[in-house]
């Protein structure tokens, strides 16, 4: 059983998972906090690279997502570079203080269903009603978790149905994977061959960490392909721009309740789920509220919602001592500051490498976190409400705005609950 260190004598319960979680409120940080001669101790090759495939991932695609978005919805290049600036600078921030205090990973981006979610509002409704509803969302998110019910909700979920929900959602990456081999051998299949030798070879792979060796193969293939085209000049440092939220009845009906949903709900319990599989306690009401806190913050310079993401949170605890994992959220924060920061610049150099490249590497970077899920979710209960959870996740599905994770759960725990009710009480 793993007990989070967060104070002597506090009351503790157990989840649904068997990991023991405090009773009080707002969970306490890790007594004493790390100094920076243990921080540098506890750092080390594997988790600065982990960190820094993190920020990859969380600096590639999910950013081609605000861009789709912002350019339909007609925002200005200011405004985008603006968002991009709290997205990474911002929750960069909070992913340090949140790593820092609770001695885990814990990165917080933004929500990308509550991105994807925004884009058909901007069609009818003005930036400043959308940024207004990013405030209203946030101080909903907060109160909710200032009341304690997310954490105990969680709690009561089965472990099995929401790992496959994780599995399903997770899933579009190795397919990604598949069709980069398909779709552009010449890039992709060096990452690979690169992975899998790396990590047939011990010695090969405590030297350099199969995913750093895919990257920088797949780099040079890049490079000798000739096909490295970032965007054009533009401004390298990123500018915030302030802008006034204007209340909207029509903007907050639409908007507020989804895009918390998809903070709490979707991408949160992805993020506190892959936590749980690798041994961590995560502080979900401590969490809950940063994440409305935070998203008050960010929604000051036009950025959705902050979450606790799945994907960089799996890839930061993917590999290594469990005890140092921390560390690899802490370099991803400070990356993720860089990042903000010279949002403009690197965004034009990301988006300049050809498709197969981020498909690859983000293919191969999941692919532990992956078979952990099928895992967990299949190998001992639930195992019929964790395949309803997995064909409605990755069915895709979209109702009420709300997208296929949400629907996942439910489906699954209604089918386990009519179907295998006799798991809910099994020791």
């Amino acid at each position: 059983m793993f007990s989070l260190r967060n104070g002597v004598g506090m009351a503790q319960e157990q989840d649904a998972a068997g990991i023991a979680v405090p009773t009080q409120l707002i969970e306490r940080p890790v007594r004493p906090l790390v100094g920076p001669r243990q921080l540098v101790r506890d750092l080390g090759t594997l988790y600065a690279a982990n960190g820094f495939i993190g920020l990859i991932f969380a600096a590639t695609g999910p950013v081609a997502v605000i861009l789709a978005v912002g350019a339909d919805g007609g925002l200005t290049q200011e405004q985008l570079a603006s968002w991009i600036f709290g997205a990474f600078f911002l929750n960069g921030v909070l992913t340090v203080l949140a790593c820092w205090l609770y001695r885990q990973p814990l990165a917080f981006f933004w929500t990308i269903p509550g991105t994807v979610l925004v884009g058909p509002a901007l069609g009818h409704l003005t930036w400043p009603q959308v940024v207004g509803a990013f405030f209203a969302t946030g101080l909903l998110i907060a109160a909710l978790g200032l009341t304690g019910w997310v954490r105990r909700a969680m709690a009561l979920i089965p472990m099995p149905i929401v790992m496959a929900m994780v599995a399903g959602v997770f899933l579009r990456f190795g397919l990604d994977l598949v069709h980069s081999l398909r779709d552009d051998v010449a890039v992709a299949a060096p990452m690979v061959i690169a992975f899998l030798l790396l990590s047939a070879v011990p010695a090969l792979g405590r030297a350099l960490p199969p995913v750093v060796g895919a990257l920088v193969v797949g780099a040079i293939a890049v490079a000798l392909s000739g096909r490295f085209d970032p965007i054009g000049a533009g401004p390298v440092f990123a500018a915030p721009v302030l802008t006034a939220p204007a209340w909207s009845l029509q903007a907050l009906l639409e908007l507020v309740v989804p895009l918390a949903v998809t903070v709490l709900v979707v991408q949160n319990g992805q993020g506190v789920a892959v936590l749980r599989a690798a041994g961590h306690a995560a502080p979900v009401n401590a969490v809950t509220i940063a994440c409305g806190g935070w998203s008050l913050l960010t929604a000051a310079v036009g950025t959705v919602s902050s979450c606790l993401t799945g994907p960089t949170n799996a890839l930061l605890s993917a590999s290594g001592e469990r005890s140092r994992h921390y560390t690899a959220g802490i370099v991803c924060g400070l990356l993720a500051m860089i990042f903000g920061l010279f949002a403009p610049l690197f965004t034009g150099l990301m988006l300049g490498t050809p498709t197969a490249f981020i498909a690859a590497l983000g293919g191969l970077a999941m692919l532990r976190v992956l078979q952990s899920s099928f895992v967990i979710a299949f190998s001992s209960r639930f195992t019929l409400g964790a395949l309803i959870t997995f064909v409605v996740t990755v069915a895709d599905v979209t109702f009420l705005n709300i997208g296929s994770p949400l629907w996942g759960l439910v489906a699954g725990l209604a089918g386990a609950w009519l179907l295998e009710r006799a798991d809910f009480t099994a020791p």
